[in-house]
């Protein structure tokens, strides 16, 4: 899918698809692909001059997160036509590539789960491309304002930070989530032990493995972003408070896989224990019932035993099993196996 973005007036509009044809004028302009077709990759390739290679950057789910400014010139694009005049003029020009990793959220089976996926942000002089292969949440926080105030695109620098900085606003969001559907499912478990919840807890500690593992990645962009980018003076204050909610959120994300972790194991612990407990029952219950089986198969045999031609024998080979029972639990209970 294919949006473009204007700002009209202080307010970010959308442009009508259908006037989205060759020859459209993209300077200013905020691109955002979702998912894009290879038309449509193409087509944004030649109309801002952005190599495929770096719009098909994010499209691949293992692309690592990193960053790149290159400047290119006619030599490095053939579209299988010559480039038109008025193309060629806007050569040669710089071009900012970085890919990092957004969380994502999907339904499934009336409950979330949680993961990471490459997003590519693209600017040049004219324009700006972001890319991602599924739908985010994050485009419409952008647009709404949700995070960020005064938002602009036609200020690259300011852009992408305002990107970077819902992008780890996002993760808090999300982790904030993870720790309360984490908190549900152990009050779950603690009424009753059920795989489902055992499994929805696992889901969760993989969550938070892909965004602690995310959140590194993305902070090695970031830490590259000053050698590239020159910042202006009111751009400094932003440029901190991504680092800080950066950090973090890489804090949140590993708090929470060591508290998950822990609870694992914990519950990992009792299920091994209440084991043992059921096991040690069994046992007991069957050394009770074995040693008056076995005296009573004693005396059932076919041949000649004590008391087999006494009115009264029954009554002794009762009580001798009996005392044997009575003696076998005072030794049980003594190494505590009662208990």
């Amino acid at each position: 899918m294919l949006q473009v973005f204007k700002k009209l007036n202080k307010s970010l509009v959308e442009i009508d698809s259908e006037l989205i044809v060759d020859g459209f004028d993209f300077t200013d302009h905020w691109i955002h692909m979702s998912n894009p077709t290879d038309k449509e990759v193409e087509f944004i390739s030649r109309a801002t001059l952005i190599p495929e290679d770096y719009i098909k950057a994010a499209l691949d789910a293992e692309e690592r997160a990193r960053i790149e400014k290159e400047e290119f010139g006619k030599e490095d694009f053939s579209f299988g036509t010559e480039l038109t005049a008025d193309e060629t003029s806007l050569l040669p020009h710089t071009v900012l590539m970085s890919v990092t990793d957004i969380p994502i959220t999907e339904e499934d089976d009336d409950k979330y789960t949680y993961a990471t996926l490459p997003f590519g942000f693209i600017s040049t002089d004219k324009v700006v491309v972001t890319v991602c292969l599924n739908e985010t949440s994050i485009i419409y926080d952008l647009m709404a304002g949700r995070f960020v105030k005064d938002f602009n695109i036609h200020k690259r620098t300011r852009f992408f930070l305002q990107l970077q900085y819902v992008i780890a606003k996002k993760y808090l969001q999300y982790l904030k989530q993870i720790d309360r559907a984490s908190q549900r499912v152990q009050n779950e478990l603690e009424k009753s032990m059920t795989n489902q919840n055992l499994v929805e807890m696992l889901s969760l500690e993989k969550a938070l493995v892909y965004f602690s593992t995310s959140l590194r990645a993305n902070t090695a962009v970031l830490d590259k972003v000053p050698r590239l980018i020159k910042f202006y003076e009111e751009d400094e204050d932003l440029w901190e408070d991504v680092l800080i909610e950066n950090k973090q959120a890489i804090e949140m994300s590993n708090i929470y896989r060591e508290i998950l972790s822990g609870t694992m194991d914990a519950y990992a612990s009792l299920i091994s224990n209440n084991l043992n407990i059921v096991m040690k029952a069994l046992a007991v219950i069957t050394i009770c019932i074995d040693v008056p089986a076995m005296i009573a198969a004693f005396w059932g045999m076919n041949t000649g035993v004590p008391f087999d031609d006494k009115n009264w024998g029954f009554w002794v080979v009762i009580g001798i099993s009996i005392v044997i029972l009575l003696i076998i639990l005072i030794i049980l209970w003594k190494k505590k196996m009662l208990k």
